[in-house]
């Protein structure tokens, strides 16, 4: 395992936690990192403890939001025809699903939905797909989680006499399209107070803002909220405000009342009864996913909205071959990319920017992504396809903008979108060398060779002595986790291992001692510490603190996520 730099975040000031700890009655370390996420006094903790839809919110401070509505009750006013259009992933599917639910109840005879093939025309808004809406007589359609970039496209649409209100949270090129209403709170003169909405997110705040012009209950739109959730945790976007609170009710309803689809892939992925984020991320999401990677979105939407048993059944069983597929064809691409790497000597290299004709396009982004676990360097992984084109996806580091970096080497791209910490790109193949160069050349300018070291947070330094089952109750109450709101990572130093066990030649089960308290301790893909623990050698640890069930009796155990000697 690659060594990792830690990193502390700073302790706050020693009187604001006192302050913390004592109005809300709780022991100091734990006020501790309170204070470092901002929560500073009563009513904050209040909040961020005890979550409220209240809070969320209103819509119509997002800019364009009365416009939206207004066109929206305009079509079901006139009974035009509406394509609900949404990207092919988790976070557009969902998009999808959730707007065109709650529509239903309200003109289930007016609405369509599509999402466009992965692999006839790439991610965004189609021509194909506005074709598509002429010739089914739709006048209006309803873009979620893409669209922010659509200018030709939605030019395209008004030669048809076709509107559109787009629903995006990606970032804004320099030109806005010229729809109807564009909802993106990330519009450089969009007052709305939250920034970081999941496309799924924009997408309900609209139908919140239809509700709330229309007196209609929310009753129906809260009832959309286990779409929402999974939405959030699969688009990895900060755990902070709204989406926190929307994530707090998302589980909640994923976990007493889930729809039909979500319960029976529940079911398929043998997840126990109280889900967690986590739980969604690596058990719910790849299945909805392996719809848009392996064979078409549309699937995803359908189990999603269907209330057929039968049909969803099959659906999900669908799913879930389609994902075993994916995974064994992304470990074999994995693997063929990390040679790749060792073979072009781009471990050398301040970034990793690899292509191949045969590799798969449904699985570029995790393959990506694993190679920046393995390697850690912004990395770029593309396919070609037979006319000479290629698409590729971007993962970065950490504090590492790859959509800016991406922007500066646009002069050889055809088209590229993104956040921060994930994009997708298309270039024609010759211009794959002089983008690579371009791209190395702008991650050695922003990056040290320190930065491409893994880095793992350290939130507070602690003894075995403070952690107890409270301390533990406590610290699940922070919870939903995610990005800005992680689960609380803790150092000890001056531990040792009277017990330790190799685990299927490569895992450490041990059992830890500091300052004569001993705590159960598991370490995942950390065999080369074997013989050192055995030895009796002292070291420090970083780990996250879990609950383990065995043989029905709960034991609090740590997760080591890094040694020291």
């Amino acid at each position: 395992m690659p060594s990792k730099r830690r990193i502390y975040t700073p302790l706050p000031d020693a009187s604001q936690v006192k302050k913390l700890a004592r109005e809300i009655n709780i022991n100091p370390s734990l006020a501790t990192i309170l204070v470092q996420r901002g929560i500073i006094d009563f009513n904050s903790a209040k909040d961020y403890f005890r979550p409220k839809l209240s809070d969320l919110h209103s819509p119509f401070l997002m800019k364009n939001m009365d416009k939206a509505v207004k066109r929206l009750t305009q079509a079901i006013e006139q009974k035009e025809k509406i394509m609900i259009y949404g990207d092919y992933d988790v976070d557009g599917t969902t998009s999808v699903a959730l707007v065109y639910s709650f529509l239903q109840k309200i003109c289930p005879d007016l609405l369509d939905f599509y999402t466009p093939d992965r692999y006839g025309e790439g991610y965004g808004i189609s021509l194909k797909g506005i074709d598509e809406a002429k010739q089914k007589g739709i006048s209006l359609i309803v873009a979620l989680d893409c669209g922010i970039q659509a200018r030709k496209q939605v030019i395209y649409a008004q030669k048809k006499e076709i509107d559109f209100i787009i629903c995006d949270h990606h970032l804004p090129g320099k030109a806005i399209p010229e729809a109807i209403a564009v909802l993106d709170p990330k519009q450089k003169d969009c007052p709305y107070p939250y920034k970081e909405l999941s496309g799924c997110g924009i997408g309900f705040k609209l139908m919140q803002a239809y509700a709330e012009a229309h007196h209609i209950s929310l009753k129906n739109l809260y009832n959309q909220l286990d779409l929402l959730g999974l939405s959030i945790s699969a688009d990895i976007v900060p755990m902070t405000g709204e989406n926190r609170i929307l994530m707090f009710y998302g589980l909640q309803r994923i976990n007493e009342n889930p729809r039909l689809g979500i319960r029976v892939l529940i079911e398929l992925a043998e997840l126990n009864s109280s889900l967690t984020v986590t739980d969604l991320v690596f058990g719910i999401a790849p299945r909805i996913n392996a719809a848009g990677r392996m064979i078409h979105a549309k699937n995803a939407i359908k189990l999603m909205t269907s209330q057929n048993q039968s049909e969803v059944e099959e659906l999900a069983m669908t799913l879930n071959t389609e994902n075993m597929k994916r995974q064994n064809l992304d470990r074999k691409i994995t693997e063929e990319a990390l040679q790749l790497i060792e073979v072009k000597k781009e471990t050398e290299n301040f970034s990793t920017v690899l292509a191949q004709k045969d590799w798969h396009k449904g699985v570029i982004g995790i393959v990506a992504s694993r190679c920046v676990e393995t390697y850690y360097r912004p990395t770029i992984i593309l396919t070609e396809n037979e006319k000479g084109e290629m698409t590729g996806s971007a993962r970065s580091i950490r504090d590492f903008d790859i959509h800016g970096a991406i922007s500066e080497c646009s002069e050889f791209l055809t088209k590229f979108g993104g956040h921060h910490v994930a994009a997708g790109l298309s270039m024609k193949s010759e211009n794959f060398l002089p983008f690579k160069q371009k791209f190395e050349a702008v991650c050695q300018n922003r990056l040290q060779k320190s930065d491409l070291v893994s880095p793992i947070r350290v939130d507070l330094k602690l003894d075995f002595s403070q952690i107890t089952p409270k301390f533990y109750q406590i610290l699940e109450q922070f919870a939903p986790f995610g990005p800005k709101n992680m689960r609380p990572v803790f150092e000890t130093e001056k531990v040792v291992a009277p017990d330790v066990r190799l685990l299927n030649g490569k895992h450490l089960k041990m059992t830890l001692e500091q300052k004569n308290k001993k705590i159960e301790a598991i370490a995942f893909s950390m065999s080369e510490f074997y013989a050192d623990i055995l030895y009796g050698k002292s070291f420090s640890i970083c780990y996250v603190i879990e609950e383990n069930e065995y043989k029905g009796r709960r034991s609090l155990q740590l997760n080591i996520k890094n040694i020291q000697f």
